[in-house]
């Protein structure tokens, strides 16, 4: 008798607090110890012109706060270090990110580069899969966050994702270290964010979640329920924020699916993929492409080779998701992708690979890259069965549209 699939043995863990809702930052003041000395990390600057900084600052005018700025899009090895300096010279014990999933990942370097004692922090993340506990994390300076930019669920997990421009790696690192003590999600923050940026929110969300989601089908009957409220959350608000900037109901919903699509309750017990974000992430180190459009491009490719390994999840999400009751596994896996790429296409996001900076010209340098990737790291092959090889990608990207 054939053994019914069930849920994969697992611990969840999530210590992160979690202030939700409108005029919340002024609670930072009751959040952080009055004696702290705090470094309040940000990004371009645009906190300054919606209101946030002036909130932060109010809520903090008790505490000693400096502030590091400049943090990027794909955040970089090379300024993070300045970061940790300045940790290191003024005794930091508290760091505050303020901005959307690229702030909150540098600082979590940060707070454990601050105080790594050997000479390159970079091993950290370099050499993860290496077995020496010289390499893993052994102390942290604690993180807050006041999240602006909902995409990547950084604020309630323990991960980030780094590049390093001169060697033009983007790899990422996960520790139990790295949870923030508390985020503060007001969704009016996200107003301002200029439509790509919300776009790229939504489709970042989006597959995080299909990562976890469209894998084996396990009778997982929890996760991927919550699973298919979250996609159809995105597919239904994402609209709505793009039409009216300042629809709060809409833009707390996708503040909040945001935070749930990876704060790990929905891999409760499922098999999980994460090829395409890898081989986004290596896109991105090739041609600075935003995330998001890499893993536009990557998924209706994936989802073609994958077909028959993840045919039963896909005619699901069809039903649940998309609403086809009629027809066969087949015929719903095929409607999926369709519908998937049809809804990326109607909020603005392409998906091909030109529109993430690939052509076929750069087949064989992207190939190679994840090789390296697999040697640099002694990382096992991608997806959730560690069964995608360099010969399998090239597959993949042959079935992505250009």
């Amino acid at each position: 008798m054939e053994q019914v699939k069930s849920y994969n043995n697992f611990t969840f863990y999530n210590p992160t607090k979690i202030i939700f809702g409108a005029k919340t930052i002024l609670q930072l003041r009751n959040l952080i110890p009055k004696e702290s000395k705090i470094l309040m990390t940000y990004g371009g600057g645009s906190i300054k012109k919606n209101g946030v900084y002036d909130q932060v600052k109010e809520a903090l005018k008790e505490h000693t706060v400096l502030e590091f700025s400049g943090i990027s899009p794909n955040p970089k090895y090379e300024h993070s270090m300045k970061a940790v300096e300045i940790c290191k010279k003024e005794n930091i014990d508290f760091l505050l990110a303020v901005g959307g999933g690229s702030v909150i990942d540098a600082t979590k370097f940060i707070s454990i580069a601050a105080k790594y004692e050997y000479e390159d922090p970079w091993d950290l993340i370099i050499k993860k899969f290496s077995g020496d506990s010289k390499y893993e994390p052994k102390a942290a300076i604690p993180i807050g966050t006041v999240i602006t930019l909902p995409a990547t669920a950084s604020e309630m997990n323990a991960g980030f994702v780094l590049s390093r421009e001169s060697t033009k790696q983007k790899y990422d690192k996960f520790h139990t270290l790295l949870f923030p003590k508390f985020s503060i999600l007001d969704p009016e923050t996200t107003y301002t964010l200029p439509k790509n940026q919300t776009i790229n929110g939504a489709v970042d969300t989006f597959i995080h979640i299909i990562e976890q989601y469209v894998t084996t089908n396990r009778n997982t009957r929890i996760p991927d329920r919550i699973s298919e409220g979250l996609l159809d959350t995105i597919i239904s608000e994402t609209p709505k924020v793009l039409e009216n900037p300042k629809d709060y109901s809409a833009r707390a919903n996708l503040m909040w699916s945001s935070t749930l699509g990876l704060n790990y309750l929905i891999s409760t017990g499922v098999d999980q993929d994460w090829a395409i974000h890898q081989i986004g992430h290596e896109i991105t180190a090739m041609t600075g492409a935003d995330h998001a459009k890499t893993l536009a491009a990557i998924l209706p490719g994936m989802w073609k080779y994958k077909k028959e390994q993840k045919k039963e999840k896909l005619a699901m999400m069809a039903e649940r998701v998309y609403g086809k009751k009629e027809g066969t596994d087949d015929e719903k896996a095929d409607f999926t992708i369709q519908k998937t790429i049809e809804f990326f296409n109607s909020i603005g996001m392409k998906t091909t690979l030109s529109s993430a900076g690939i052509g076929k010209e750069n087949f064989n340098e992207l190939i190679k890259r994840i090789e390296d990737r697999e040697n640099d790291l002694k990382a096992p092959p991608l997806g959730e069965n560690a069964d995608i090889y360099a010969k399998d990608i090239i597959k993949i990207l042959e079935l992505c549209d250009l």
